[in-house]
Formats: C-alpha cells, sequence, structure tokens
C-alpha cells in the first residue's frame, strides 16, 4: 500500500513576526520634536529681521533718568551732617548746658569731675546692684560715660550721663537700652509704670517714681528719662524731696536729644 501523502503545515502552525512594540511611538515623537525646532529657529529668524519695537511713554511725567550722569563717589558728608564724626570727638561738649542759678555739685566743687564719669561710680550712684551693673556694661563693651550734674534748690539733684558704646558684633547701646526700658514698669526696682514718649526720640521714655519714705527722712521724689542715639545711650535722673514735674524731665530729655 503506497505510503500516506505527508501533510502541509497550516497556517496556523506558520511562524508569526510580531511587530517590535514603542518604534511607532518614538517616530512621532521624534517627528514631533524636530518640527518645534524647526519652528523655533524659524520664529527666531523672523523676529531677528524685524525692527525693534519702541517701549511705551511712561505714564507718570517727570521720571526719565537726568540728562547728565550722576557722580559716581558722592560727596562726604560734612562733620555738622556726620553724627560719627560729632560723637567721635569730646563727648562732653554735646552734654547739655547747666541751668543759669544752678550750682556745681559736691563732686564739682572738690575738682574731681572732668565731665567723664568712672563706670564704677555711674553704677554705684544710680543702680541697686553696682557690681552687676559694672560687668553688665563691661560685658556690652561700654566706652565711655559723659556727665554733667548740678543743684537746685535745697535738695533738687539732677544728672545727665551720655554712654557710648564700643561698635562690634553686639550693638551694646541698644541691648542696655532695651534692658533698662523692659524694668522700668515693674514696681521692684523700677517706676512701676510704662513711662510717656520723649519727643524726638523713636522709642526714648521719661518716667517718674513712686515717692519713697523712711521714718526720720525727707520724702524721695525720682525721674529718669532714657532714649538712644546710634552708639549712645542718654540717661537723666532727678531728684528731690518735693513731687517732680513730667514737663521738667521732659525738657530736659528733649534739650539733650537736640545736642545729639
Amino acid at each position: 500500500m503506497p505510503p500516506a501523502p505527508a501533510e502541509e503545515p497550516s497556517v496556523a502552525d506558520a511562524p508569526v513576526r510580531r511587530r517590535p512594540r514603542g518604534r511607532t511611538t518614538l517616530i512621532i515623537a521624534a517627528a514631533a520634536l524636530l518640527g518645534i525646532a524647526g519652528g523655533a529657529a524659524a520664529g527666531y529668524g523672523v523676529q531677528a529681521e524685524r525692527a525693534p519695537t519702541p517701549l511705551a511713554a511712561l505714564s507718570q511725567p517727570g521720571l526719565g533718568y537726568p540728562a547728565k550722569p550722576g557722580s559716581a563717589d558722592p560727596a562726604p558728608l560734612t562733620a555738622a551732617q556726620d553724627r560719627r564724626v560729632r560723637t567721635d570727638g569730646d563727648l562732653r561738649k554735646l552734654l547739655v548746658d547747666r541751668p543759669k542759678g544752678a550750682k556745681k555739685t559736691l563732686t564739682d566743687e572738690l575738682g574731681l569731675d572732668d565731665g567723664w564719669q568712672p563706670l564704677d561710680q555711674y553704677a554705684e550712684t544710680y543702680y541697686e546692684d553696682p557690681h552687676f551693673m559694672f560687668e553688665s556694661l563691661s560685658e556690652l563693651d561700654l566706652r565711655r560715660v559723659a556727665s554733667v550734674a548740678w543743684r537746685q534748690g535745697e535738695h533738687r539733684e539732677t544728672g545727665v550721663q551720655l554712654l557710648q558704646f564700643r561698635s562690634g558684633d553686639r550693638n551694646g547701646a541698644a541691648e542696655h537700652f532695651g534692658d533698662q526700658l523692659m524694668y522700668m514698669p515693674w514696681d521692684k526696682d523700677g517706676a512701676g509704670n510704662p513711662g510717656d514718649p520723649v519727643k524726638g526720640s523713636r522709642e526714648g521714655r521719661y518716667f517718674l517714681y513712686p515717692v519713697e519714705r523712711k521714718a526720720g527722712y525727707l520724702p524721695s521724689y525720682r525721674a529718669r528719662a532714657l532714649a538712644v542715639r546710634g552708639d549712645i545711650v542718654l540717661d537723666i535722673n532727678i531728684f528731690d524731696t518735693v513731687p517732680i514735674g513730667k514737663k521738667d524731665i521732659r525738657t530736659l530729655a528733649e534739650r539733650q536729644l537736640e545736642r545729639l
């Protein structure tokens, strides 16, 4: 019996070639990128050939540049305009003058006061804890204290101090001024009230203390003014056995600020 013919392979059994995925997408993306780049280059070329468009006029008159450019180096300030020139000189010359009729204090009469007040003397005169204030002011790099004092009437004594601090990483004047203002509203050591602003100073204030009474002594009244200008702190104190008016301490502080 003749052998059966061999079966021909069916179409279903033939190997199928699969189309690689992503090739069409890659071709489309490349064409789009080339189209964008070509369009940008063509647009830049067209824009470069056009004449520049002038800017619109300013809506506010008088804002144009001056006809001549200003000097690169401005003229230096005069001695009257430069505060640093004044304060780096003899600081005693910036102290207020003694009022007419006022007498020198005992220290002045003995010839011990030349207008410069030692730090320990300042701390001893005006603070409850002079040792702490001496160390605190030294750490803040206090440079010098210019002082003037006088007596009026039987018991009124006034002292004006200009405390100048050295320039450095710390702003000693601002720190000392801020510390003093912080405790002044306290009943203990301070005036017990927020005080009133000093005209001509952004943060300066003056205070009236409550009267102090001790058996066997006359009553004690005190007023104080504080302000800061640059590296200088202004500290004014008035003591008396009778009430001190706000006008007395306020006007004195304003006069001293004008000198600075």
